[in-house]
């Protein structure tokens, strides 16, 4: 490892720093359960267990003013800036006395996630006057069968866990393209709806921003609401906006959305311009490209991540962790990206529409990074089912890094479950052989590198099924209290147990929405852009 340069920063000049208008990365390091239970307003989450990769995705740029927040005592965030030097950030920051000391310092921490995107979909519903329906009124219509058309805003996989029922899945970010081909008559009534409340409401308010004369509802707290209604969902639906576009929608199409996006000062630019920003190191620059997953996978351009629009706009800090960065959003029809670029733009970013994405010749030699920079560089030790088998009848320790909830899934018998951050925990390490466990390439690699410098002799990896361990002859054992719920630090149980049924869960979250409005101070408040 190299010398320890990183800095501390005090609350108040950090906060001074999140509003100055330069750019910041603000880095929570802990894992998921632990910075959804309580974090700062803008920070952007790179668990430890994966912190390299996660970082260097998020933060492209290695001299951005980088802070590190994570465990009260900045020993893990300490571990955290020195991985970081390795990758090559050279302006690395802990905050001084950790989130208690930002909170005596008078400021607010939130639970959830997605915070700065699912505040801006409340502020946004109140600017707007977005309509709304109950969950119950919204069910008489479809009883009624009302000229009346449900469109889910969120991703496919979403969408086929739950949804409510009759509802097509189109998700926001295809809507600007896709409301011709599913709504011909100007008599239809459209509800979007998501799993909660900010999908919903900017799904809804997107056709309206774009001119859309039918009549327009968000569906009020989405599936979780319709749940809490005690009325029936659908699981495993299959409805899906139709692939194909008319091309004589096309031009309209892209003409009220480059309307949408001009009325909100987002720029349109060209690839060379494009090229210049991404050449700069003074500062950071997105290249997102909105479209589905699928079209992604079917080519993109350089240097460009996955954004579908919904997503970007629904949670922009999983995408981007550089507040202040330039985000260049693009498609291949002029209509997807312009119209979600308006909410970037109202969210108080930076963002321009890249027009000619797929049509520039892109020099090859711009910027790019290594998901591992700096970290290790040989290739992990598979170990077969038999070889894992073999390996612990010996003496190996086995250490499951996979997710708590799959550990308590099923795993091996007398393996243990750990996580990056805790591994250092384990005793007598120093010399022994290894064997991982583990569901995630990158995942492995880290907590191999941890396991190293704690001196462990010989690491191999298995990345088999239960099954194949049971057919090696390994004993695979189930027990759902097994890590208990205060040591599965990577799940975050209000926000993930709502989609399982659980009541408790979906109206804390409900009001978790709602409530961050009461919370949000007026400088966070008033980074947003919306219409007074």
């Amino acid at each position: 490892m190299t010398t320890k340069t990183y800095k501390y920063v005090a609350p108040k000049a950090l906060k001074q720093w999140l509003h100055d208008k330069q750019e910041i990365a603000l880095i929570d390091v802990r894992e998921h359960g632990q910075y959804g239970e309580e974090h700062l307003f803008y920070v952007v989450s790179a668990p430890y267990s994966k912190l390299e990769s996660e970082v260097q995705r998020l933060v492209p740029r290695k001299t951005v003013r980088l802070v590190l927040v994570g465990d009260d005592e900045n020993l893990l965030t300490a571990r955290a800036a020195q991985r970081l030097q390795d990758c090559g950030f050279t302006n690395i920051h802990l905050l001084e006395g950790g989130i208690p000391a930002w909170k005596n310092a008078g400021y607010e921490v939130f639970a959830g996630v997605n915070l700065p995107s699912k505040a801006f979909g409340e502020l946004a519903e109140h600017a707007f006057n977005t309509p709304r329906i109950t969950a119950q009124a919204l069910n008489k219509k479809i009883t009624d069968q009302e000229d009346l058309i449900i469109l889910d805003g969120r991703p496919f996989t979403e969408y086929q866990k739950m949804s409510i029922p009759t509802a097509t899945c189109c998700p926001n970010g295809e809507l600007a393209l896709r409301i011709d081909a599913l709504v011909v008559r100007p008599e239809t009534t459209i509800v979007i709806n998501c799993a909660g409340r900010t999908r919903s409401i900017i799904g809804a308010q997107t056709l309206i921003n774009l001119g859309i004369k039918n009549k327009i509802l968000a569906l009020e707290n989405g599936t979780q609401g319709w749940y809490l209604a005690d009325l029936q969902l659908d699981h495993g639906a299959t409805r899906k906006y139709p692939e194909q576009v008319n091309p004589q929608n096309l031009s309209s199409q892209q003409t009220r959305a480059k309307a949408l996006a001009q009325k909100h000062q987002v720029a349109f630019v060209n690839g060379a311009t494009v090229e210049s920003w991404l050449r700069d190191n003074s500062r950071t620059t997105f290249l997102c490209d909105v479209r589905s997953p699928e079209e992604f996978l079917r080519g993109t351009v350089l240097h460009a991540q996955n954004t579908p629009g919904g997503q970007l706009v629904q949670a922009t800090d999983q995408f981007v962790g550089v507040r202040g960065a330039r985000l260049v959003m693009f498609d291949d029809e002029g209509v997807r990206a312009p119209a979600m670029a308006s909410w970037l733009a109202m969210m108080g970013w930076e963002v321009a529409v890249l027009t000619d994405a797929f049509t520039h010749q892109w020099t090859q030699t711009l910027r790019q990074t290594s998901a591992l920079s700096g970290e290790r560089a040989t290739p992990l030790t598979p170990a077969t089912a038999e070889q894992l088998k073999l390996a612990q009848s010996q003496g190996a320790r086995v250490i499951d890094v996979r997710a708590s909830t799959k550990y308590r899934q099923a795993h091996i018998q007398d393996s243990i479950w750990s996580i990056r951050p805790q591994l250092h925990q384990i005793s007598a390490l120093s010399g022994a052989r290894v064997v991982l466990i583990a569901d995630d390439t990158t995942v492995a690699q880290l907590a191999a590198l941890e396991l190293e410098q704690a001196g462990v002799a010989q690491i191999q990896v298995n990345m088999d099924s239960a099954t194949t361990w049971q057919a090696a002859g390994l004993k695979v054992v189930a027990n759902p209290a097994l890590p208990t719920d205060q040591d599965s630090i990577d799940y975050l149980f209000f926000v993930h147990d709502r989609h399982d049924g659980n009541r408790v869960a979906a109206q804390r979250y409900l009001d978790w929405e709602v409530n961050l409005l009461n919370q949000i101070d007026e400088q966070e408040r008033s980074s947003y852009h919306l219409p007074h």
